[in-house]
């Protein structure tokens, strides 16, 4: 589970920062990523829209990544109480990560209009589905009973 957690990682950079799509209309193209249009909603105005991209596209991903990996890589150095409070961080963002985004691929298939309007995957949409089912992946291969289990430090003593 460790494994798949930083293949996640390792792919979340391009999955918020390559363009995700491509619209053109009426013979003008545009690109954005996930990034670039999150710091766009935010510099153009609109602070709810843009925070709830940004929170919920690449902070609660992260943070969800990132508890994953504390409760698995970090195991034997974690004390109980952290590897519960890890668990909880994993819990509460997985549910609201990149949802935004989602939303916008399902609200684009509806608006897109005939011949008008051409929506195009970008490069990230292959990275960002990769890292959605890496992590989704690495939440079902966790078993959160082992987070009561005490988990002997290894000693030289003890390795003997």
């Amino acid at each position: 589970m460790t494994a798949v957690s930083f293949a996640a990682l390792a792919l979340f950079p391009s999955a918020v920062t390559l363009p995700i799509m491509r619209i053109e209309e009426m013979g003008h193209s545009s690109e954005a990523s996930i990034w670039s249009g999150a710091l766009a909603l935010l510099r153009g105005g609109d602070l709810f829209v843009g925070t709830v991209v940004f929170l919920c596209s690449i902070v609660f991903p992260l943070l969800k990544l990132g508890g994953l990996i504390a409760v698995t890589a970090g195991r034997q150095s974690l004390q109980r109480r952290a590897r519960r409070l890890s668990w909880r961080v994993v819990d509460l963002s997985g549910r609201w990560g990149m949802l935004d985004v989602l939303l916008v691929a399902v609200v684009v298939a509806w608006v897109k209009v005939g011949d008008l309007v051409d929506v195009q995957p970008g490069p990230a949409a292959l990275s960002f589905t990769l890292v959605v089912l890496l992590s989704l992946t690495a939440t079902a291969l966790f078993d959160p009973h082992a987070l009561w289990e005490e988990t002997p430090i290894r000693t030289e003593e003890g390795a003997r």
